[in-house]
């Protein structure tokens, strides 16, 4: 194995989101507002069996990462099972337009964060995990997901980066054994599935909704905090933030969103919930649910 090569269960982590931005030590996982914050810490809920069933070879060789056996404490890791030192888990806060309207606060309700880990060439991802159990932000659902939706997104988002769309990155789908209960159709009719995790990788998962829900709050010292960690992050070549460069930043924000949807428009995808709170801040497709 080359030497830049490791299992995910001994990369070092940063957490630069939760280093640099307000956020709150969740006392529980309890569906509530949380105010003033934009993060919980949160760990996953451990499942019952996890055990490896995708995974995307080229994602991994880019970030330097081992392929897993099918159980063992990557596999755990990519589960939620293992939270090893370096790792800072949380769920991000974020309102959102849903269809038109505000649907106030949102946020990750069934994704934890990891952190972010180096890739070969020097660049920093965030690793999260949907499905992975509920967080404050969860309202009235359990926080999991079921393999066929899990699996959809797997396989959608990684094909569409090999189409050339802008993107989110899936890196992993992990069976966990447990079943999870849902209504297939909106019959009426909820029954057991499989469960399973998708390990999701981006630069960063910020929202439109990030900035949307401090700015109807009235949060604007963090809105600012926000702003500025994100240009200082994935906006470096416009400068240090002050007011033209957030004109600038806005600028671009709008030019790669338009880009991302022309995009999608030369391979016909249709994203099916394109809220606000399903935007990416960096342009990128992101939230894979009932696209066609």
């Amino acid at each position: 194995m080359p030497t830049d090569i490791r299992s995910i269960d001994q990369a070092t982590f940063t957490n630069s989101f939760v280093e640099e931005l307000p956020g709150e030590v969740a006392p529980n996982k309890r569906p509530r507002q949380v105010p003033g914050a934009c993060y919980s810490q949160v760990e996953p809920t451990a499942v019952q069996s996890p055990h490896l069933l995708a995974w995307s070879d080229d994602l991994a060789e880019f970030l330097g990462l081992a392929k897993p056996e099918e159980r063992g404490l990557a596999v755990d890791v990519l589960a939620g099972n293992l939270i090893t030192p370096t790792m800072k888990p949380f769920a991000a806060r974020y309102g959102g337009h849903q269809f038109g309207s505000w649907a106030g606060q949102l946020g990750d309700g069934r994704a934890i964060a990891l952190g972010e880990i180096a890739a070969r060439d020097g660049s920093r991802w965030e690793i999260q995990l949907k499905g992975a159990g509920p967080t404050p932000y969860s309202r009235r659902a359990d926080g999991r997901a079921v393999l066929r939706s899990s699996l959809r997104e797997f396989l959608c988002s990684e094909a569409m980066h090999f189409l050339g769309v802008p993107t989110t990155r899936a890196l992993s789908l992990v069976g966990t054994g447990d079943a999870v209960v849902r209504d297939m159709f909106y019959s009426g009719d909820p029954r057991p599935e499989k469960g399973a995790i998708v390990a999701r990788v981006s630069p960063s998962f910020i929202r439109f909704g990030n900035f949307e829900l401090m700015a109807t709050t009235g949060e604007h010292d963090n809105l600012r905090a926000l702003t500025d960690y994100t240009i200082r992050h994935f906006y470096p070549e416009l400068g240090e933030p002050c007011n033209e460069v957030y004109l600038q930043w806005f600028e671009e924000v709008c030019r790669r969103t338009a880009v991302m949807i022309a995009h999608w428009m030369t391979v016909g995808f249709v994203h099916g919930v394109m809220n606000t709170d399903n935007m990416s801040i960096l342009g990128l497709t992101i939230d894979y649910g009932p696209y066609g």
